[in-house]
């Protein structure tokens, strides 16, 4: 298996965020390893609001790990 990430230390908070969405993005990727079950998949939850605030949900989840990894708080 690949060894993608290498920290979760990052220069600002904005690099922090997009980390914490590729974290997000590989969680899906990892649970559904068929990217043809996940293209079947996106119409429905690219449209239903419950599937993107869930999705919102994990990315800001992600995000908190990133921040408390990088101290955001205390800048």
């Amino acid at each position: 298996m690949d060894q993608w990430l290498k920290t979760l230390k990052t220069a600002t908070p904005q690099e922090g965020f997009e980390l914490a969405i590729t974290l997000s993005r590989k969680g899906v990727a990892y649970t559904q390893q068929s990217a043809e079950v996940r293209e079947k998949l996106r119409p429905f939850y690219a449209e239903n609001a419950d599937s993107l605030i869930a999705g919102s949900q994990v990315v800001a989840i992600n995000f908190q790990t990133v921040a408390a990894a990088n101290n955001y708080w205390r800048d």
